[in-house]
């Protein structure tokens, strides 16, 4: 699984779509699913990591008419955390796409153990729970 999108693109629509309604916010937003290294060259040039992420978000804010956001997507990273917390691929990708949509809508975490404490957290596990 290098970039292809291990889930239809109706759904990614739906999820973003779902994310957007939820947070009453009018964005444009792409989503790209991209092979392990293109993701990390992705990071090294953006965040200054040099290795591949699982997702990656980028807001363009428009003088008129509403925001960009571009989410970019590692399903072999995705696929990997999906086995290692036992999940459904289908649940982690969902959950990447949301946690990017929030990041592109200006949500954030902290690093770190606080990540799951988070009010984005949180929040990105309610719209897992009722997208998955």
């Amino acid at each position: 699984m290098h970039g292809r999108s291990p889930i239809a693109a109706s759904i990614v629509r739906r999820v973003v779509r779902a994310v957007l309604r939820g947070e009453r916010r009018d964005a444009r937003m792409s989503v790209t699913f991209l092979g392990t290294e293109r993701m990390r060259r992705l990071n090294q040039r953006y965040k200054g990591l040099d290795r591949p992420t699982d997702v990656l978000a980028f807001t363009l804010e428009q003088p008129a008419g509403p925001p960009l956001g571009d989410v970019y997507l590692c399903p072999s990273l995705a696929a990997r955390e999906a086995r290692a917390r036992r999940l459904p691929l289908r649940q982690e990708v969902i959950r990447l796409i949301v946690h990017g949509t929030l990041h592109a809508l200006g949500h954030d975490h902290p690093d770190g153990p606080g990540r799951e404490r988070s009010a984005m957290w949180r929040r990105q596990e309610r719209y897992v729970e009722s997208l998955a």
